[in-house]
């Protein structure tokens, strides 16, 4: 079912919010649809880019009859995630649209870069204002800074959690050296202590009777 721009330039407004809606966008939105433009029902439900029925004939391979035909889009439901909105956003999209979404970085950046002339369905203007009027809200917050001090010892703060991890890493590699080879250190240091031991007891034997010998 057809119906006239005015009507529903009227929905727009009510969606987005009379209120909350700045003059130039509502003159955006004005100069996108006037009132004498005729808009199919089916431009409500979806982003199609551009993409719309088609119609044609089927031609026969053998007496070359025709007959008419119509190529649908292809339509699909998805849903995209809206940064702006921090929220998933259910909408019906073509393939075209999908891939000039992707290329742009995203349905924000999509909406954004899209004008308005080449949003031909009523979701894609609402949710391009929707999008426009958050920006220009966001633009509007204060934003507050650290001074130099506090900067400062944030940083300081991050280098001795830093220092304080890397002495905590290198003990823990201490104590698993200690567990896996502090054992059989000492083993083996033992049976080198006992080794000398007697290798010193021989030879101080063989001092003596060597001492004996000559005496």
């Amino acid at each position: 079912m057809a119906f006239r721009g005015k009507e529903m330039m009227k929905k727009l407004v009510k969606k987005v919010g009379a209120e909350t809606l700045t003059p130039e966008l509502k003159g955006k939105l004005k100069a996108c649809v006037p009132d004498s433009k005729v808009v199919m029902g089916r431009a409500k439900r979806g982003l199609y880019a551009g993409r719309h029925i088609q119609y044609g004939n089927r031609v026969s391979e053998d007496g070359g009859n025709k007959s008419r035909r119509c190529w649908k889009p292809n339509v699909q439901e998805k849903r995209l995630f809206s940064y702006i909105f921090d929220r998933h956003i259910k909408v019906k999209v073509t393939t075209h649209a999908l891939r000039c979404i992707d290329k742009a970085g995203g349905i924000d950046e999509y909406l954004l870069k899209t004008p308005y002339q080449k949003m031909d369905t009523e979701m894609g203007l609402f949710w391009k204002t929707k999008v426009e009027q958050r920006y220009a809200e966001l633009g509007q917050m204060e934003v507050a800074f650290f001074n130099a001090e506090d900067e400062a010892k944030f940083e300081q703060g991050f280098k001795d959690l830093n220092i304080a991890k890397k002495d905590a890493r290198r003990e823990a590699r201490k104590e698993a050296r200690r567990k896996m080879y502090g054992d059989k250190g000492g083993e083996e240091k033992g049976e080198e202590e006992a080794s000398l031991e007697a290798g010193g007891s021989e030879s101080h034997q063989d001092d003596h009777g060597w001492l004996e010998a000559n005496a």
